[in-house]
């Protein structure tokens, strides 16, 4: 019996999937499933639930608006920042205060110069060669990564790629396709449920909560490789936008190769920097701007050593 459920609600969703775009498959499934229900294909318990299910399946597929980005990121943060290896660090307010200025000169001249709460960096007392974004508009780098740079531009680069992440969504589009493919999940179990008892609400809350673990998994694995390329074409993108050379990006990724290590910070959630290296090369001179490094480098010196 659950067996046949399984298999009509899997059609519903897939004709609906077929034939309309993710915001109409709840409409249609859940109508099909009542036409179903009407007419005796199925029980009326069992058109129920997959009703039920489109519903949530519809909540999926909806934009996720800017404050929820934002309180998404914040969780996320919160949860990096209850790591003991990733404390702020204060020990230094001009250079956070300084980095921000760089992420601000880059923003306003971007395509996204504001989200919700706005762009936040903090500087975190690890050695360890690494930096996370979260949808929110936190940027979080640590020392070891701020010391790895070695011009004003370079450490533009870092800055600009976490804000790629952001302003291409790369956590919330995994987080979206994520809440498609659970809810679909959650259909085939509501469908169960028609027949045992379970109840449909719970199942769409152990849902929603799986958004946060989703989150969570996107900060200890790191993004695919194509999204974390994508980062970088749109980072030197943003530089150039904002007068810093993006060659400054190919001159980080060529530190980071000479000091990032396999398996943790960096090198556990990117590509290598050779793989990095050999896709920005591709574009960094389709941009036309003058190199200034030289004239930033007094205010990078007294800011970072």
């Amino acid at each position: 019996m659950k067996n046949k459920i399984s298999i009509i609600i899997v059609l519903f969703i897939a004709i609906a999937f077929v034939m309309y775009s993710c915001g109409t498959v709840a409409t249609v499934t859940s109508v099909g499933a009542q036409v179903a229900g009407a007419t005796g294909i199925i029980s009326q318990n069992t058109a129920d639930a997959i009703s039920q299910s489109a519903r949530a399946i519809g909540t999926a597929a909806e934009e996720i608006s800017p404050e929820q980005e934002y309180y998404i990121g914040r969780a996320v943060a919160a949860n990096i920042l209850s790591n003991p290896s990733y404390r702020i660090w204060n020990g230094n307010p001009a250079l956070t205060a300084y980095l921000n200025n760089i992420c601000a000169a880059i923003t306003i001249n971007s395509p996204r110069p504001n989200v919700y709460s706005g762009y936040h960096v903090a500087i975190l007392d690890s050695n360890e060669i690494n930096a996370f974004a979260t949808s929110g508009g936190h940027i979080l780098i640590t020392r070891g990564l701020i010391n790895a740079a070695r011009t004003e531009d370079a450490l533009a680069g870092v800055i600009a790629h976490e804000i790629a992440h952001i302003q291409l969504q790369h956590s919330i589009k995994s987080i979206r396709n994520s809440r498609i493919t659970q809810a679909i999940l959650i259909t085939g179990t509501s469908a169960a449920g028609a027949v045992t008892g379970m109840n449909v609400n719970e199942l769409t809350t152990v849902f929603n909560e799986s958004v946060g673990e989703i989150v969570l998994t996107l900060v200890n694995n790191g993004y695919s490789r194509d999204q974390e390329l994508e980062a970088d074409t749109y980072a030197m993108r943003l530089m150039a936008s904002a007068g810093y050379n993006p060659a400054g990006l190919v001159e980080m990724l060529r530190s980071l190769s000479t000091v990032q290590t396999a398996g943790s910070g960096f090198g556990r959630t990117h590509p290598t920097p050779a793989q990095r290296i050999t896709n920005a090369e591709r574009t960094v001179g389709t941009f036309n701007v003058a190199n200034n490094t030289a004239i930033r480098q007094p205010r990078f010196t007294a800011s970072t050593r």
